[in-house]
């Protein structure tokens, strides 16, 4: 089995950037699973199910969903496993910025929102600095200068990813992401963490 773990802000496209994903897997012969990872309420396992794949829903309520992802992999990884998956894709909120829910031997994906300045990327931490891959959402929203620079900013903390412009509404970039997410290598042996959760009291607290 493969293991991908999408990550990102509020509102950044995560879900529908995923499903898009999810219909190219589909259509190339994969059997993909997904577990969604959410603070008090989804909705969003209802919009999976129309794709007529295996969709779980975790909660983490007082915890930080990141942490609450980390805890729950080995369970996710048993469950995708019972559903009879190839791949399994984890879609965590990604909100303190601070946390990288990414074990080492799945693909990182952090899904960032381009409307949401030119600087944010340099703000992210190591959701995005350990990230194998970054997927640029909503950028028909600005301009063409406005995608590079962000671009360059992504490039500054994590120089080795691969960047990804895709959109929520039309699909564009899921055949990208599908055939990136189908040729990783499948999990072996024992993973570990890329980056340690925070310890101290998150910034959304503060």
């Amino acid at each position: 089995m493969k293991m991908v773990v999408a990550a990102g802000t509020p509102g950044a496209g995560k879900t529908s950037v995923l499903m898009h994903a999810v219909r190219e897997l589909l259509r190339a012969g994969r059997h993909p699973a997904l577990v969604k990872i959410d603070c008090m309420w989804t909705e969003d396992d209802a919009r999976f199910k129309r794709l007529a794949v295996p969709v779980a829903v975790g909660l983490s309520r007082d915890m930080c969903p990141d942490h609450y992802a980390i805890y729950n992999f080995d369970e996710m990884l048993e469950w995708a496993g019972a559903q009879g998956a190839d791949i399994l894709l984890n879609e965590t909120a990604g909100l303190c910025l601070r946390c990288a829910p990414y074990p080492d031997k799945a693909l990182a994906i952090c899904v960032i929102d381009v409307t949401t300045g030119p600087n944010s990327p340099l703000k992210v931490g190591p959701l995005l600095t350990t990230a194998d891959a970054a997927v640029m959402t909503k950028g028909d929203l600005v301009s063409q200068a406005e995608r590079e620079v962000f671009r360059e900013r992504i490039l500054e903390v994590n120089s080795g990813c691969r960047i990804i412009e895709a959109n929520g509404l039309s699909g564009k970039g899921s055949a990208e992401l599908a055939e990136l997410m189908a040729g990783w290598p499948d999990l072996s042996g024992e993973m570990v963490l890329r980056h340690n959760p925070p310890l101290a009291v998150c910034t959304l607290c503060t």
